[in-house]
């Protein structure tokens, strides 16, 4: 590698050492989340995030800078998952931007990219915060680009880059004082400070350590498939859910012309497919379907190019197969086009029921280390095949990647609903009515049902810190809401009402808890008992969520 300019392989062998890098030290990332709740989840969001960008960067010999850039940024943009990773994908968007039209770059070009990176990055957010991956991201570029002159190298360069993120990063909790409290450093700032340490590695020639990138999907849970469910005895019923990126190419077909109506959704159909979801982006086609006979499919499709990537399992052994059921049962896109539809993204089985008999349309799995991508977002938009499409992320760390894929996908008018939390998003479905045919006033009708509504947290603490003036111990359970802690007990169910009393239960009428997968049927009975006793005027309405993190989830309206 030139030491005094880098190209489009060059780039992407970077990236694939700083990816190597931050996955490494994801674990320490995720640790690094302010809030002790097991769910932190930072850096597996930006660690896939990355991979999407390596993933593309892998399927092109192209050597021209710029070119490598976009593909790169490209893929991050469909594989953003959580704020952090939109953040990240964002930057390197901002970076391909400042690369434009290079063949190769030197470390002042370096320079300018990474600040375009910066300026594009607090572009995508609508708020900024200092004391984040934006600060040091900003920090660090504005520093190394002083340092540049004529000797300058590219190692140099990041050398001088990630010395200053190291203390930009330390820096961060004097910015924002919820980090200072929880004494930590701004997690998705360590993130972008370990994909710069693997960059580094790689320009003093140390040793790349080289991911397995084959079928990341973004389920962190490690769960292993269950082959007792078919053996010799067993009769296929489910099919195989297949699933391939598919690169059109010129010596195969006119790619300009090639549409998935057209060239691929009838086929896949004519071959008794179903749950089928197909779009075009770019050059590259992506195929889901559900078919009894994966080879048809597959032998069709190299008609028009070539495989990126094949998935086919058992639909029989899907060790998530509620996914599976609630992300694709939908209509397919040559299904009738619906005038208005919801997407809504939940966790536990009890919940999306909730959510489905409310209205919506399709169900975003969005559970414990499942932070949805834009890609997927984009799947269920063409989906749902509607005009107008309405968003419920449900969660302050999905709206990013919900309304960065909004923004790629224009088959459709989508407006995202900015619910941070499940009760914003229970009490605006509880709302949902197309019946006015106008989508301002339907818009305008979900927002205000949000408006005045509380939600409440309980879970249990990885680590011991003090909070919001709350000190707590390792497995304490904790209540909170959004990001203000409010309780700490030994004791769930003291927790619990010690985090109703602190969100003044008694000036609300409904209470709506949502019990999740470890509530006993003991601990339910005992909560409406203490509700009837000490809350009589509240009325309470349960729900058996199902939901993993949280043993209650408690919407006061």
């Amino acid at each position: 590698m030139n030491q005094y300019q880098i190209d489009g392989q060059d780039f992407a062998h970077l990236l694939s050492g700083g990816a190597s890098c931050l996955r490494e030290n994801q674990s320490i990332v995720n640790d690094l989340n302010v809030f002790p709740i097991p769910d932190g989840d930072t850096g597996s969001n930006m660690l896939l995030t990355i991979q999407g960008g390596v993933e593309s960067s892998r399927k092109t010999d192209d050597t021209r800078l710029g070119k490598v850039a976009k593909t790169i940024a490209d893929g991050m943009l469909l594989s953003a998952r959580g704020n952090s990773g939109v953040i990240l994908s964002q930057l390197f968007a901002g970076i391909a931007k400042g690369l434009e039209g290079k063949e190769t770059a030197t470390a002042r070009e370096m320079a300018v990219a990474m600040q375009s990176g910066v300026q594009t990055g607090y572009n995508a957010v609508v708020n900024p915060t200092e004391g984040t991956i934006l600060t040091v991201a900003r920090e660090a570029a504005a520093y190394a680009e002083s340092m540049v002159d004529q000797d300058s190298t590219i190692e140099s360069f990041f050398a001088d880059y990630l010395k200053e993120a190291e203390q930009s990063l330390q820096r961060t909790p004097d910015l924002l004082p919820v980090l200072k409290e929880a004494g930590v450093v701004d997690s998705g700032g360590a993130g972008l400070y370990y994909i710069v340490d693997g960059i580094l590695r790689v320009l003093r020639g140390e040793e790349e350590r080289r991911m397995d990138l084959t079928f990341v999907d973004g389920n962190t849970s490690g769960q292993e498939l269950d082959y007792s469910k078919f053996n010799e005895d067993s009769v296929m019923q489910y099919g195989y859910c297949t699933e391939f990126l598919l690169q059109l190419q010129k010596c195969k077909c006119d790619i300009d012309a090639f549409t998935v109506e057209k060239d691929m959704i009838p086929y896949l159909e004519s071959i008794g497919g179903d749950s089928i979801v197909c779009f075009k982006n770019g050059s590259v086609v992506k195929v889901h379907v559900h078919t009894m006979t994966p080879s048809k499919a597959l032998e069709y499709a190299q008609r028009y190019g070539e495989f990126l990537k094949v998935k086919i399992e058992n639909m029989t052994l899907q060790h998530s197969e509620s996914v599976v059921q609630n992300r694709f049962k939908v209509s397919t896109p040559t299904a009738r086009r619906k005038r208005f539809a919801m997407v809504v993204v939940a966790t536990g089985e009890g919940v999306k029921n909730t959510f489905r008999e409310l209205g919506a349309d399709f169900i975003i799995d969005g559970g414990q280390g499942r932070n949805p991508s834009s890609e997927d977002f984009i799947t269920a938009f063409q989906s749902v095949n509607a005009d107008t499409i309405f968003v419920l992320p449900n969660n302050g760390n999905i709206v990013l990647a919900a309304r960065q894929a909004a923004g790629l996908f224009d088959a459709s008018d989508v407006h995202v609903i900015e619910s941070k939390n499940i009760g914003e998003g229970y009490a605006a479905m509880t709302m949902l009515s197309y019946d006015s045919g106008d989508v301002a006033e339907i818009e305008a009708e979900l927002k205000d049902a949000m408006k005045g509504v509380v939600t409440g947290m309980v879970t249990t603490s990885v680590r011991t810190t003090n909070l919001n003036g709350v000190a707590i111990a390792m497995h304490d359970y904790i209540g909170f809401t959004n990001k203000t802690m409010l309780a700490a007990d030994k004791d769930k169910m003291n927790c619990a009402f010690t985090l109703l009393k602190n969100l003044k239960v008694q000036d609300y009428e409904y209470l709506i808890v949502i019990y999740g997968q470890t509530a006993t049927s003991e601990e339910r009975t005992e909560f409406k008992r203490r509700m009837s006793e000490e809350h009589p005027r509240t009325e309470l309405f349960e729900i058996d969520g199902g939901q993993e993190v949280y043993d209650f989830m408690m919407i006061l309206q």
